[in-house]
């Protein structure tokens, strides 16, 4: 665990910290004829070779690097493939991710990728799934006859009340397993401070009803998760 820790370290120096965006730019333009890649896959050698601090360990630092070549470069030519551009980037970071732990436990990687397996918190998955596009469907569902009798004036971004409500649920469903239930009354307040302007400017109750019977029921299958997982897993 701990070579994978400093592996994981040396990939996000060297991809987020060590990475001008004026490198980017010259990659997407340029592609393998750009300079800055070879530049930023000799920045992850020696970042991989620091970490190990082990020139005997030196065939791992390089595999990783000239994987790390291969991967960019098929991001860099398939980018145009996707209409979401950001998709590019996470399954690029999931491959690194993917050939750092092959590399730390290439002996023992069937037996070792089982055990986390059977060792994962199934309850616990269960609990967190739940609460994201679950409950999201669960409260469409609930109050779906009250949305069609609500007159909103004003635009917002694409399905923006759907990802801030599974990002609260998340958090309380966290506060619940830390124990730490007076955080699920700090977001509460959060929350009506930054709705208090809309409902201040829209003027209407229905609209005012409306968004705290939603948010109590976001609460409420959050609450209802955290309790099943702490109290039946």
């Amino acid at each position: 665990m701990q070579l994978f820790t400093k592996l994981l370290l040396a990939h996000l120096l060297g991809d987020f910290m060590f990475q001008p965006t004026k490198w980017v730019v010259h990659k997407e333009a340029n592609k393998a004829a750009s300079k800055y890649l070879y530049f930023h896959v000799l920045i992850h050698f020696g970042l991989y070779m620091l970490v190990l601090w082990n020139y005997q360990e030196w065939k791992i630092a390089l595999v990783l690097a000239l994987s790390h070549l291969f991967i960019d470069m098929g991001k860099l030519y398939t980018n145009p493939l996707f209409k979401n551009k950001s998709l590019p980037f996470f399954i690029d970071q999931i491959l690194h991710l993917f050939v750092i732990y092959i590399c730390c436990y290439y002996s023992n990687l069937y037996d070792h990728t089982l055990s986390i397996f059977q060792n994962l918190d199934w309850a616990l998955i269960v609990a967190i799934v739940f609460v994201t596009s679950p409950s999201a469907i669960i409260m469409t569902k609930l109050l779906q006859g009250m949305s069609d009798k609500i007159n909103t004036d004003h635009k917002s971004l694409p399905n923006a009340g759907k990802y801030i409500g599974i990002i609260e649920r998340l958090f309380v469903l966290t506060f619940i397993l830390i124990g730490r239930w007076e955080g699920i009354g700090l977001l509460i307040t959060a929350k009506s401070v930054f709705r208090f302007n809309d409902l201040k400017e829209s003027n209407s109750r229905k609209l005012t009803e409306y968004i705290l019977i939603g948010t109590l029921v976001s609460f409420g299958l959050a609450i209802i998760a955290g309790l099943c997982y702490v109290n039946f897993k």
